[in-house]
């Protein structure tokens, strides 16, 4: 197995993550977690007229987590939750600008499990209410 290089996108998402904060308060709160790793990821967002106005997500997590959340947040920023629903791994594997190894894959797809938790609450860890994580 080779070294991972991460990624000019990576180490500054990682460094300056755009959209990291608090979730409480949020119309929907999903969760998500890799037991092999310990990376955690929290997504929320708030609804205006139908479009996702605000999200936010907090994660403990490794470099790429975190930039794949960051990524990904500002990715569905302004879009239908049906929208960003229909983001693909490969899609946002491919904003990181990196190759990422099979063995860390999960961690770059650990932000949209989360995701899709909050917009499907039956597929995850998700709340639908204020203040829940």
């Amino acid at each position: 197995m080779g070294d991972l290089v991460y990624s000019a996108v990576i180490l500054d998402h990682f460094r300056h993550p755009r959209n990291a904060g608090e979730t409480a308060g949020f119309d929907r709160v999903g969760e998500a977690s890799n037991p092999l790793c310990g990376d955690r990821v929290r997504i929320g967002y708030r609804l205006s007229q139908g479009r996702i106005e605000d999200i936010r997500f907090h994660a403990e997590a490794c470099a790429i987590c975190t930039a794949s959340a960051s990524i990904l947040t500002q990715l569905v920023r302004g879009s239908t939750p049906d929208e960003a629903a229909a983001v693909t791994a490969e899609r946002l594997a491919g904003l990181l600008d990196s190759t990422i190894p099979i063995e860390r894959q999960r961690c770059a797809t650990l932000p949209l499990e989360a995701l899709h938790a909050a917009i499907s609450p039956g597929t995850g860890h998700a709340s639908n209410e204020t203040g829940t994580r």
